[in-house]
């Protein structure tokens, strides 16, 4: 995927990391649309980078992934790569309390049916362009779960699983699929204040797709992605262990 000319879809876009990458996408010359649920945030990301394109929709249903492709297209014709990046993460009750399923499949819609169904419905378009690409945004917590949160861990698994599916499937077409596998970020989210800079990670990862990286972490998610099997057990226990007071 070239790094520059190109016309970008980012979901989840107004804030964080999917706005991180818009303005270094906007800084190499690539038209760049966001798309995020909150109208406000992408008011602010839009007078913050001008140069971005808006759109407001939500990727949690199936509807309204179907009209958020239809609108992209028509409206960006030269559309050529999806960043997959909308996400959502919850600690909920541990097993057996009684859980609220409503919150569990909120976080399946959004962190895997959506990369899937979007990518689904925009690679033929996609494909059309010369050069182009599929972004996923999966985790750290995808090799290596928290069981605290497992629900956002096993999606971002399967992003990863998706994902190698689908560069195995685009092979031989315009289409390159880059998975971005981020630890925690201090994105401006609840929770990641204790996360690695936002800026550093993003540098990194531009540093990297513009050498043509595949698949890439940062810090200890680049670590856990080259573990062996005991190394990740050893992990896996460290980060489960409990608190202490």
């Amino acid at each position: 995927m070239h790094m520059t000319g190109n016309t970008i879809l980012i979901t989840g876009g107004g804030t964080g990391i999917g706005l991180a990458f818009a303005k270094r996408f906007v800084a190499r010359g690539n038209h760049v649309v966001i798309c995020g649920r909150r109208a406000e945030q992408l008011a602010d990301a839009k007078s913050e980078t001008p140069a971005l394109a808006i759109i407001q929709g939500d990727v949690s249903t199936e509807a309204s992934r179907i009209a958020l492709a239809e609108e992209v297209v028509t409206k960006f014709p030269t559309l050529n790569v999806l960043m997959n990046n909308a996400g959502v993460g919850n600690r909920h009750a541990p097993v057996p309390q009684p859980q609220d399923w409503s919150s569990h499949r909120q976080e399946i819609a959004i962190n895997l049916e959506a990369p899937m169904h979007l990518s689904f419905l925009l690679s033929p378009h996609l494909a059309k362009s010369a050069s182009g690409g599929i972004i996923n945004v999966s985790s750290g917590l995808g090799i290596v779960p928290m069981a605290a949160a497992a629900t956002y861990c096993l999606t971002k698994a399967a992003v990863h699983s998706f994902s190698l599916s689908l560069r195995q499937q685009l092979k031989g077409s315009s289409l390159n699929v880059i998975e971005i596998i981020p630890p925690s970020v201090n994105s401006g989210a609840p929770g990641t204040r204790h996360g690695v800079d936002l800026d550093a990670f993003a540098d990194s990862m531009f540093e990297r797709m513009e050498n043509g990286e595949t698949e890439i972490g940062y810090g200890t998610s680049d670590e856990r992605r080259l573990a062996g099997r005991a190394e990740l057990d050893a992990y896996f226990e460290q980060l489960n262990a409990p608190r202490k007071a």
